[in-house]
């Protein structure tokens, strides 16, 4: 089996919609998709996932199916460097992350600051909802791989986002989602292909085979929207 991870189109977070790039980025997404196989697709309930999706399934005259946990991976909590003002879970100086151990642990939800935002419950939940879509499609979770009941070489469209797509990838890999959070950047628009392997019958794990890639930008000759990073220099007039 194939999963194509999908972060929407640069976006306009006010509106949870698509900028004009991002309207610009899913017009050639979904030109280059029309001719990718795709069994089965999958979006999150927001605006901007929707929009990035719906070219790709109007050109392949397919339909998706709405999955709630999908959603941004939201959580919020108050730490050392924004005591006063709740952010987004992952959105940590390095500095700080970095100096506790435990983020690099399967438990990295039961830091204090983690544990008062909902962390643990909302990474579960986006869990369990993965589990469920894996198994119905014939992989089931077993400790950290999965029993296969039915093998197969479908393609599995899930058009998300960058915060969420890394909580998926973290419970493939069974590693904690702040590496991937903060050692990771997945482009607006951006596709991340992961394959199952069937080394030994029955018995599955999953693997990267490329993360992040723009080939539909480069065709139509489209940088990638910055919105994905940080300031390169710290002296730089980027997004700090």
């Amino acid at each position: 089996m194939k999963l194509l991870i999908i972060r929407h189109g640069d976006p306009n977070y006010a509106l949870d919609s698509l900028t004009s790039t991002g309207r610009t980025e899913a017009a050639l997404l979904a030109g280059y998709l029309k001719d990718v196989t795709i069994d089965y697709a999958y979006v999150s309930p927001l605006g901007r996932a929707q929009k990035t999706a719906r070219p790709t399934l109007e050109a392949k005259g397919i339909k998706a199916t709405t999955l709630d946990w999908l959603r941004e991976f939201d959580p919020r909590v108050r730490h050392a460097a924004s005591p006063l003002v709740a952010t987004c879970a992952w959105d940590w100086w390095p500095e700080d992350w970095t100096q506790h151990d435990i983020f690099y642990t399967d438990h990295w939800y039961d830091h204090p600051t983690m544990v008062a935002g909902g962390v643990k419950e909302a990474y579960q939940a986006v869990c369990e909802g993965f589990d469920q879509l894996l198994a119905s499609h014939g992989y089931v979770r077993s400790g950290k791989f999965y029993e296969v009941t039915r093998s197969n070489h479908d393609t599995l469209a899930l058009f998300c986002h960058y915060g969420l797509g890394c909580v998926l990838l973290s419970r493939l890999m069974s590693v904690s989602p702040m590496i991937l959070w903060h050692g990771l950047c997945a482009a607006p628009s951006s596709i991340t292909t992961v394959y199952t392997e069937e080394r030994r019958k029955g018995k599955a794990s999953f693997r990267v085979a490329e993360y992040g890639a723009t080939p539909h930008l480069a065709l139509g000759h489209v940088e990638p929207s910055f919105s994905a990073r940080f300031c390169e220099c710290f002296d730089d007039k980027d997004r700090h």
